[in-house]
């Protein structure tokens, strides 16, 4: 009998006891496929009296997680604890420095230190696997470094963030404002206790970086993400952009060119016509944009027990299989060092949200500071008074390089007539 995929698993809440759930469900179909059995032998975690609802007791316990990647029985780690930093990224290179695979669904990790495992596990013939990183148990890491391996990808982008995404459709079918979708979505367990990763966007950053090497073939480089959350989305907005024909999705968006490498993630006001408009709830969804495979769509559960597991049982297979191959779609020796792109030069249409003082002259200023910065405007919009006094304009633009609405941002701030932050959303095009 050909000899099991012994497995070191880190990490035993609700991804870890996904990961014993499905391989017992499903070991027959698993080992047909694999070509071998995999099984679980040793794991670890913080309280080992938890009841998880899976049988811990047949496997060897190892209280200090480090010591997984020393097992001497284990083929492969799974690491599944998370942070960038800390005890996983110690288990990772404790794990690929001893000779064996590594299994991660660590999105900060990778994006932080990906290219350093990566050059290690090149370095030792072994696998680094992260599919279930980006997009839970939708293949879009597979789909990119391996389906689309042939293509020259001319954009990336997409729902990268569950917990976003459901309080954003949320609140556009009931018209509630973001702090009590909030609460709600923290009570179904579908936002953290702190919820400031996903809301603030550095989750879909984390993402994004990721996505965004494999799919130009550059160095992971978070540090050049800008990022802007969803927390200071209205609920006026969501109404806002259904008049005009649009819905409000969080999008991450990478694309590559002379200008260097561009990663933004920012709310967008996405047209009714395209399939990102029509994801609602938990759901991530991904677009690639290859130069002969034309768009490709991946869509599915971004989180989960089930989801996350499945993905990470797939690497685990095409470990026991010995598909390796470098972890970014080529050795990481390869990869460019990115520069970042001058977002300023890029154009396109945004909407601008302003809450201003109710008072004569006001829609002048704005008026004129956009006129002074060279954006054209589409049209302008004012509703009526807040509680407070105050209204809301909002202004959508035509197509003009970002670095003039900037500028006419820059020009309103600290105007007595503002009375709260602008908002800037960019309305996707293509």
């Amino acid at each position: 009998m050909t000899e099991p995929l012994r497995i070191a698993l880190a990490g035993l809440g609700t991804v870890g006891a996904g990961v014993i759930r499905l391989i017992d469900a499903n070991a027959a179909l698993i080992a047909r496929r694999a070509g071998r059995p995999i099984e679980v032998v040793a794991v670890s975690a913080r309280d080992r009296a938890k009841d998880r609802g899976v049988d811990i007791t047949r496997f060897d316990w190892v209280d200090d997680t480090a010591e997984l990647a020393r097992h001497p029985r284990a083929d492969v780690v799974v690491e599944l604890v998370g942070g960038s930093d800390g005890p996983a990224l110690t288990l990772a290179r404790a794990s690929l420095a001893g000779g064996k695979s590594f299994v991660t669904a660590n999105k900060a990790m990778i994006a932080h230190h990906g290219l350093e495992l990566a050059n290690a596990a090149e370095t030792a013939g072994l696998a680094l696997k992260f599919e279930a990183a980006v997009a839970g148990g939708v293949p879009v890491i597979k789909g990119l470094r391996e389906g689309a391996a042939a293509n020259e990808i001319a954009r990336v982008y997409g729902i990268l963030n569950g917990t976003c995404n459901f309080i954003l459709s949320k609140m556009e079918a009931e018209g509630r404002d973001f702090a009590e979708i909030l609460a709600e979505a923290q009570r179904l367990g579908y936002a953290e206790a702190d919820p400031s990763f996903d809301i603030d966007g550095v989750d879909a950053a984390h993402k994004l970086s990721i996505l965004a090497s494999l799919a130009f073939g550059t160095q992971p480089a978070f540090d050049q993400v800008a990022i802007t959350g969803v927390r200071h989305v209205l609920a006026a907005d969501i109404a806002e952009a259904a008049s005009l024909g649009y819905r409000i999705r969080l999008l991450g968006v990478a694309d590559a060119g002379s200008g260097g490498l561009f990663q933004r993630v920012h709310p967008h006001l996405v047209p009714l016509s395209h399939p990102l408009a029509h994801v609602t709830g938990s759901t991530n969804a991904v677009v690639a944009e290859g130069n002969f495979v034309g768009r490709l769509l991946f869509q599915g559960a971004g989180a989960g027990d089930g989801p996350t597991a499945s993905a990470v049982v797939a690497d685990l297979i095409d470990i026991a299989r010995g598909e390796f191959g470098p972890p970014y779609a080529m050795p990481a020796a390869a990869l460019a060092a990115p520069g970042a792109a001058d977002t300023g030069e890029r154009t396109g249409r945004a909407y601008v949200r302003f809450t201003v003082a109710d008072k004569v002259g006001v829609l002048a200023e704005i008026a004129a500071a956009m006129r002074d910065a060279g954006v054209s405007i589409e049209s302008l919009m004012q509703r009526g008074a807040n509680p407070d006094g105050s209204v809301l304009v909002a202004i959508v633009t035509h197509e003009g390089p970002e670095r003039a609405v900037a500028q006419a941002l820059d020009k309103l701030r600290g105007s007595a007539s503002l009375t709260g932050e602008p908002m800037w959303m960019h309305i996707l095009g293509g």
